[in-house]
């Protein structure tokens, strides 16, 4: 009788041993937990010039969040992003300004309008890829600039508009630093996870099939207009929710601040910088980008945007698949040089 060569453990209605140095699954949930903890107990040792800033930096984490869904998971790069961040904010401004509503009702109503803008004007923008796409898309933002500007009696053209915030004619006093700061870690929060729940999901297998061969996905039974619509319109849901608490935030608005096209530049470089298609990603680049940001102000004003620009650049070089994959594939391949990296995308 010949001896058997199976492994022990593994006979019939037997569990196989699970695979050593596989992180747990709760992990990712328990740092995201920690992370938000932090972020609430930070608040106390911030003075209000810092607190602004870290709301700042909070607001961005969830745009990155947001344009990573259609453009990192699905690989529709969409340049007018920011068109779904002026879309959020010029509806609340005129349900609140025009309509008297809290902006309690407001900004739902607004992550709503802006995600149905966004599965209708989906439905024949996602037939385009690559740079079609992109210049569609930024040509969508900018015709709703164009459209804000010209309707000034509801949305107050060029010269821009104020939302009642004090006094008795205000729908919904201001809310303060304070509260502010609650409100964008929140939004950041709740887009990270809705990023994580979708990457976990059929849906976010369906988005990555997609991003890698379309033709391939369709052929396995993917719907792809289905899930590259639903990536689109959440993302323009999250953008316009984010959009509407910055309208408030900052109670006067202007049609150039809100659909300045350097908005979906930046996000798209942190998501770039910290991981496209991962959900740590978008959030560590809006981190790490903020965070140099900032130290470069302070200690090199002059030269705060050149710095910026260099440093920006050579992340791209040295980390082409972005930080988080970056040490994924290291951790992998026990190769932390970030020269045989440069080598292995770049040559």
């Amino acid at each position: 009788m010949e001896a058997s060569t199976a492994p022990a453990g593994t006979g019939r209605g037997e569990k196989a041993p699970a695979p050593k140095g596989r992180r747990p699954a709760w992990l990712p949930w328990a740092a995201g937990a920690v992370a938000v903890l932090a972020g609430l107990g930070l608040q106390s040792q911030l003075y209000s010039g810092q607190e602004r800033t870290v709301t700042t930096v909070y607001m961005f984490v969830a745009l990155a969040a947001a344009w990573n869904l259609i453009g990192g998971f699905t690989g529709y790069a969409c340049f007018g992003q920011v068109g779904f961040f002026g879309l959020g904010a010029y509806t609340t401004v005129i349900l609140m300004v025009h309509g008297g509503l809290s902006f309690w009702v407001a900004w739902p109503v607004s992550a709503v309008v802006a995600a149905v803008f966004a599965a209708v004007i989906g439905l024949p923008l996602l037939r385009l890829k690559g740079h079609y796409f992109a210049v569609a898309t930024l040509g969508v933002a900018e015709g709703l600039r164009e459209l804000v500007t010209n309707v000034p009696r509801w949305t107050g053209g060029g010269a821009g508009v104020t939302i009642p915030s004090t006094g008795d004619l205000a729908p919904t006093l201001w809310l303060g630093n304070d509260g502010f700061y609650l409100l964008f870690l929140g939004l950041a929060a709740v887009t990270a996870l809705i990023s994580a729940l979708i990457s976990r999901g059929r849906t976010g297998y369906a988005l990555r099939a997609i991003n890698q061969d379309e033709d391939a996905a369709a052929a396995m039974g993917v719907n792809t207009t289905r899930a590259k619509t639903l990536a689109f319109a959440v993302s323009a849901a999250l953008t316009g929710a984010i959009g509407s608490a910055y309208a408030f935030q900052q109670v006067t608005i202007y049609p150039e601040r809100l659909f300045d096209v350097n908005i979906t530049v930046l996000m798209i470089v942190m998501v770039v910088i910290g991981g496209s298609g991962t959900v740590a990603g978008p959030v560590l680049g809006a981190l790490g980008i903020a965070v140099v940001s900032e130290y470069l102000r302070q200690h090199f004003p002059q030269m705060h945007s050149l710095t910026l620009g260099v440093l920006i650049i050579a992340a791209v070089i040295l980390l082409p698949q972005g930080l988080v994959n970056f040490v994924r594939d290291a951790m992998r391949t026990r190769d932390f040089s970030l020269l045989s990296n440069v080598r292995r995308y770049r040559l």
